[in-house]
């Protein structure tokens, strides 16, 4: 194993490269909260940038694999006996499930039910007092849902699941089976499931990202059908202070949904980013609205999703911190003002993405 534990409490974080992960591990570290045993498998979404100011954090170990890689999880967990496991580790881009299902069930599906399994096994085995305080927390989304029309009322944690992409049809198979864990077997399950996350240091195949690298470049801006969708953003610093709270008071077998209260337009979102840098990098060539194109919408793309978080708000006394506008100004200023990390996230690799999955719409 690279380090050997450190003292006091430890946090096994899978996915910890990731955008909502990183932002979790520095987050913990830096409230000294816990020390993190870190597993990655380092995907193309996975960025070891994302943890540069923790790199040579004693309390940060970082290890190279994949959830369902069962030796590799059982040394993990005999050796460093975490507390607590918080699962971001997934694949998670519906466009990218669209055009190869696969990857996403043997990830969020497969993988997620060998690592519940090894977790089981070993927290069978450990002491009464230890096997009651642990917890495995899944980190889920309300697209397991489905889609809601302009008026329906927001998701609750008792929504029937009706996924329509194969995404969210490996997200919802991934909840189910946390779920049976804990009803099966006894294992402390928590899950959360959250509406769509923003801010620092997210891949750019996801929209504000997408929306702001494609407008710095005068590239067009795709937009999916009229741009009419609805999503609800939460900003992705009160979603990891919504799961601390869920791990240090949520009642084990419950779910809790996250969301930011800010529905917003697909559209409304784009044009909001492409005014925010009209104001701070105007372009010579005029407004940057001028380069929204909408093209082919993509096969059941979810109408609306809107999130009813008051379980987790008067239950374990959450709310989100972050206004959407100030948020959003906040987080165009952080990917302006770290062009290293743009330039060293666009490999040739996610480029060619974005040509296949828009050029022919």
């Amino acid at each position: 194993m690279p380090k050997k534990r450190p003292e006091g409490k430890l946090y096994l974080v899978t996915g910890g490269a990731g955008f909502i992960g990183s932002c979790f591990v520095l987050d913990c570290l830096a409230r000294k909260q816990a020390a993190v045993l870190n597993l990655d498998k380092l995907t193309y979404s996975g960025n070891l940038q994302n943890l540069a100011a923790v790199m040579d954090d004693p309390r940060h170990i970082f290890a190279t694999g994949d959830i369902g890689d069962t030796a590799l999880v059982d040394e993990l967990l005999e050796n460093y006996a975490p507390e607590a496991i918080i699962n971001f580790a997934a694949e998670s881009h519906v466009d990218r499930s669209i055009v190869d299902p696969t990857p996403f069930v043997d990830a969020n599906v497969a993988g997620l039910c060998s690592f519940l399994g090894a977790t089981l096994r070993w927290w069978r085995k450990l002491p009464a007092g230890q096997a009651a305080t642990f917890r495995f927390l899944h980190i889920s989304t309300d697209e397991v849902f489905g889609s809601l029309g302009p008026t329906d009322p927001a998701f609750t944690e008792k929504t029937p699941y009706a996924p329509n992409s194969p995404y969210s049809a490996s997200k919802a198979a991934s909840d189910h089976f946390v779920r049976a864990f804990h009803e099966t077997y006894g294992l402390p399950t928590l899950i959360t499931n959250c509406s769509n996350n923003y801010g620092p240091r997210q891949f750019p195949e996801k929209l504000i990202p997408l929306v702001l690298l494609n407008a710095l470049s005068g590239r067009d801006i795709p937009i999916y059908g009229k741009g009419d969708n609805v999503r609800d953003w939460l900003h992705v610093e009160d979603h990891c202070a919504a799961i601390n709270l869920t791990l240090e008071r949520g009642t084990p077998g419950e779910s809790y949904n996250i969301g930011g209260r800010s529905e917003r337009r697909n559209l409304e979102v784009i044009e909001a980013i492409c005014a925010l840098l009209d104001k701070v990098r105007p372009d010579p060539q005029g407004h940057y609205a001028r380069l929204i194109r909408h093209v082919q919408d993509r096969p059941g793309h979810d109408r609306r999703y809107a999130i009813d978080c008051g379980k987790i708000e008067h239950e374990l006394g959450w709310k989100p911190a972050h206004d959407f506008t100030r948020g959003l100004a906040e987080t165009v200023d952080w990917y302006l003002n770290n062009p290293d990390w743009l330039a060293a996230v666009q490999s040739g690799a996610y480029r060619n993405w974005v040509e296949k999955n828009y050029h022919n719409r």
